[in-house]
């Protein structure tokens, strides 16, 4: 008996150890979101919807198992454009009354529910608005195949509650179920466990076991089908994109195996990807278990797939292990970056590795000196009080938190900073962490007191403080040297060849950057003729071939770059170009005039983006 006893504690223990470690809440203030979960807490998530193409709507009931920690009689949920019909209490749906508090620009409306100290369930009953920012409805004519229409949703920063009515933090984790009807000719996904195929009856049911933040809810509904890669990856795609985008991927595998050699075991499951219609806002989203990802990384040559090692290295750095407010938004996406460039190196090698660190330092410097060496916005611990959080999702948290962490790479040693990060991602699953909360890990597991290790990391001058750091990693690349030379004498020896030698999508992203300022358009059309970049081009090259020009007004080039801003919604590929433009007066013009074609293809976000920059 005393064994049971014993055996039957022991379990309740790690029951509540393993409660305890998946459904932590970090107790900090977000300010971009109006809930207070230090009172009353959100912890599971039932969702029964309804998905409505003829009147581009999702209807239907969330029901939220809470923690009302306070004992209070409210709890506070996020919303923004919904409209809000009933709130009930407990399963016996005993309705209760509710309010919305002011409008704030951006962060929508305080949601604030009656309820009692005893209350563990919540059901809110609801309609989404045409206005739903997460949601973008497309119609047939804007999909691959032109045959059926789309919708995809895309939370991050703070548009989850635009979709539904939840703590909209970063800070705030929980699990979900969830009921989702479609027209029975489609199939709906979500990040959760997904089924494979269309059903007869157009209902679909999703399981989330491991507690996320809002903004990691996702759902996309289409005409779509699956292609398994290996036994616990594949990709979801329509039709007509199927075969070619599992072709594409076909090294997917490969990638997990190679993050959890360094990393730690792979945590959710599957991992399989989506390849979305082109008005898909960013290259890839990380939703838990499938990835959301941009057509444009279909190259036909595999040269892309480097940014599936960013989003697989979420399910890690983001997913397990996420910021608490968006003012840490570089604890996900610097973390990201460097897991990402490890993967990398893993699968394509160490020289590609080197290109890729010439090219992230490239932007870095690009980025500081846009923004200005003394832009607060610069530091990677930011401030976006009063803003909108989608304001830091900018390079800067990417490829300044990537350096900051190769310095400590360089400092400690690669073997001991992987140990560090492996151990850091296990003593934080599951939980939501603030930038203060990784410095006292950091000082605690690695820096010990050490004040010359210390010295050498100057954590400070990183994380707090704007510019680039003095002791910032350097970074050389021999296929870049060579390439650096071949610029340095095309114009003597001509342009015959050279396709033959720069072969490389990083290689030619390289050439293409450093152009010589003074190029002519006679030189532009010679380079064009050897290398194609206007019509033959894969997504980055052109986008990057479209910078210059549009700076040295090659004109050959304007229709492909007026083709290309329509047919994609890549919010960061665009504002590049877009950005180029307007420096003449001529430029944006042919702005304006791009954007009105263009704008009913892009997702809302995009849209205020090029709006913001255009006024």
């Amino acid at each position: 008996m005393k064994k049971i006893v014993l055996l039957t504690l022991f379990l309740a223990a790690l029951s509540c150890q393993k409660k305890d470690n998946t459904q932590k809440t970090a107790k900090v203030n977000d300010e971009h979101t109006f809930s207070k979960p230090e009172l009353a807490v959100v912890k599971h998530l039932d969702l029964d919807i309804k998905v409505d193409f003829d009147t581009q709507t999702i209807s239907g009931k969330a029901s939220w198992e809470i923690d009302n920690i306070s004992r209070g009689t409210e709890i506070i949920f996020d919303e923004n454009t919904l409209n809000i019909t009933k709130v009930t209490l407990g399963d016996e749906e005993k309705e209760t009354k509710f309010e919305l508090g002011t409008e704030v620009e951006f962060h929508g409306k305080p949601l604030k529910i009656t309820i009692e100290p005893n209350t563990t369930k919540v059901n809110i009953y609801y309609t989404t608005t045409k206005d739903a920012v997460a949601l973008q409805w497309l119609t047939p004519e804007q999909t691959a195949d032109k045959k059926k229409p789309f919708l995809f949703s895309q939370g991050e920063s703070i548009w989850s509650r635009t979709w539904i009515p939840c703590q909209d933090s970063p800070g705030v984790r929980f699990t979900y179920t969830a009921k989702v009807t479609v027209p029975n000719d489609l199939l709906a996904v979500m990040s959760a466990e997904n089924p494979q195929k269309k059903n007869d009856s157009g209902i679909y049911t999703f399981k989330q076991d491991k507690a996320i933040p809002s903004y990691l809810m996702a759902i996309a509904v289409g005409d779509l089908e699956f292609q398994s890669i290996d036994n616990r990856t594949g990709v979801y795609a329509e039709p007509s994109m199927l075969k070619k985008s599992a072709w594409e991927f076909a090294e997917l595998g490969k990638m997990v195996v190679a993050a959890e050699k360094l990393y730690g075991p792979y945590r959710w499951g599957r991992y399989d990807v989506l390849v979305l219609p082109p008005s898909f806002p960013y290259g890839g989203m990380e939703n838990p278990n499938l990835t959301f990802l941009t057509p444009g990384v279909i190259a036909g040559d595999r040269s892309l797939t480097s940014l599936l090692a960013h989003e697989l290295g979420h399910s890690w750095s983001g997913n397990l292990v996420t910021n608490a407010t968006w003012d840490d938004i570089w604890l996900n996406e610097g973390f990201t970056t460097y897991v990402e460039h490890r993967i990398g190196e893993a699968i394509f090698g160490k020289k590609e590795a080197e290109m890729q660190d010439v090219l992230t330092r490239a932007d870095l410097d690009a980025n500081v000196a846009e923004y200005s060496p003394t832009n607060p916005d610069t530091r990677l611990k930011v401030s976006l009080t009063n803003r909108n959080p989608d304001d830091g999702i900018s390079e800067i948290p990417y490829v300044k938190g990537y350096n900051f962490l190769k310095v400590i790479e360089q400092t400690v040693g690669r073997e001991k900073f992987d140990i560090f990060i492996k151990n850091y991602f296990d003593a934080h699953a599951f939980q939501s962490i603030t930038t203060e909360d990784f410095v006292k890990y950091l000082n605690e597991n690695l820096i010990k007191g050490n004040k010359a290790i210390a010295d050498k990391i100057k954590l400070e001058d990183w994380i707090y403080k704007p510019g680039i750091p003095s002791n910032i990693t350097a970074v050389h690349s021999d296929d870049f040297a060579a390439i650096d030379i071949i610029q340095q004498n095309w114009r003597k020896t001509g342009m015959k060849g050279l396709s033959q030698k720069i072969t490389s999508t990083t290689g030619k992203q390289h050439f293409i950057d450093h152009l010589p300022e003074d190029i002519t358009t006679k030189e532009m059309a010679a380079i064009d003729a050897e290398f194609n970049f206007t019509k033959g081009g894969n997504f980055v090259i052109k986008r990057q071939w479209f910078v210059p020009a549009i700076r040295h007004h090659y004109t050959v080039a304007y229709p492909a770059i007026e083709q290309f801003m329509i047919a994609t919604s890549r919010t960061g590929s665009l504002m590049t170009l877009y950005k180029e433009m307007v420096k003449t007066p001529e430029g944006k013009v042919r702005a304006k005039q791009i954007f009105e074609k263009a704008k009913s293809g892009y997702h809302q976000t995009t849209i205020q983006s090029v709006e913001g920059l255009l006024k």
